[in-house]
């Protein structure tokens, strides 16, 4: 077997804000796996300044990865497990190779294109007229969950939005979760929450910064509003480690973004440990191209979870590989039908 890789640019088609500041393009690298005669594909779909892989020696490991592909998966496994998108790009990559699709994965009727997943409409941080215009425009797209952004423009103000919502559409009608990306002190994050609570909403991502325990075991206990933990997952590599935080925090949900917390084999072993604490999960993409958010949509098929998951943002930018995924009315779906587009200039063939 052999291995090679490529970085990749892909463009915002308008910039994007977080917490943590306004995005303008998103670097990814592609693995490609040669075996006599077929070809897979995985992406690696680093996030810079989030992923625990964003490291000096990134493209060191890709390279590591590429001249020990002999070795057994165990072996690449326990190599890799600090660089969690490379994990993950390397196990699209092997399925991709032994599929009789290099991009069906997980076959199934999603990729029949006779179900969709569920998605929920993504709102981006800005200014109050461009979060209320995302918010119009997902309503008419038919989503019947919505998750915005917050944390980084006035907090009255994105109060006052969700007010907005909830005005003209019960918690029936239209389902709202909000992700504070850690934007929160400790000192005011439990009264926000109690703000937020009386908007009806399902659930927060992450109000405080990840890495204090004991201050979002506190938090999760008292709170009146679920909260999900998702930079909380980063960086924690050994099963035993997985086990401890869940059973010292007691989330109400977790979510896993494949990309950030080490491919399919960790998401699993996340699923079973939510589920010993009893607690919920979604399955979220990582601003990933098409390659990577069709691998974790098909992935989050099998998993037969009926919430809304986060898998729309494949739609962001302006350079993004043509792919059968479209989201039409809040689902997202494969359209069996419409092929694969890769450029000429990557040099991949299948």
């Amino acid at each position: 077997m052999r291995g090679r890789y490529f970085r990749h640019i892909l463009n915002f088609k308008r910039p994007s804000g977080t917490s943590r500041g306004v995005l303008t393009t998103k670097e990814t690298w592609y693995l490609i796996l040669e075996e006599k005669g077929r070809t897979g594909i995985g992406e690696c779909g680093i996030l810079r300044t989030l992923s625990i892989d964003d490291r000096p020696d990134y493209e060191d490991k890709l390279i590591w990865l590429c001249d020990h592909l002999h070795l057994e998966p165990h072996e690449i496994y326990e190599a890799l497990k600090e660089f969690p998108s490379i994990v993950f790009g390397w196990e699209q990559a092997l399925l991709s190779l032994r599929s009789e699709s290099p991009f069906i994965l997980f076959p199934s009727d999603f990729t029949a294109g006779k179900q969709g997943i569920p998605i929920n409409g993504l709102i981006w941080m800005g200014d109050p007229e461009f979060m209320q215009e995302q918010i119009s425009d997902k309503l008419k797209e038919g989503f019947s969950c919505i998750k915005m952004k917050i944390g980084a423009i006035d907090f009255d103000t994105e109060v006052r939005l969700l007010k907005e919502i909830r005005k003209k559409f019960g918690r029936e009608d239209v389902e709202l979760r909000v992700d504070a990306n850690g934007a929160f002190s400790e000192k005011e994050a439990l009264k926000k929450l109690e703000i937020l609570s009386r908007l009806d909403l399902h659930s927060i991502e992450q109000p405080i910064k990840a890495g204090n325990p004991e201050a979002m075991e506190k938090l999760c206990r008292n709170t009146p509003l679920p909260i999900a933990l998702d930079e909380e997952l980063i960086g924690v590599f050994d099963y035993e480690d997985r086990k401890s935080l869940l059973t010292t925090v007691k989330p109400q949900y977790i979510i896993l973004k494949p990309s950030l917390v080490g491919g399919f084999k960790s998401s699993d072993q996340w699923i079973d440990l939510a589920g010993e604490v009893n607690a919920g999960w979604w399955l979220t993409s990582a601003l990933e191209s098409n390659i990577g958010l069709n691998a974790i949509a098909q992935y989050t098929y099998e998993q037969k979870n009926p919430m809304p998951q986060g898998l729309g943002t494949g739609s962001l930018f302006t350079n993004n590989i043509e792919a059968p995924l479209r989201v039409d009315n809040g689902l997202l779906s494969y359209n069996a039908e419409k092929k694969w587009d890769l450029p000429a200039e990557w040099g991949v063939t299948f």
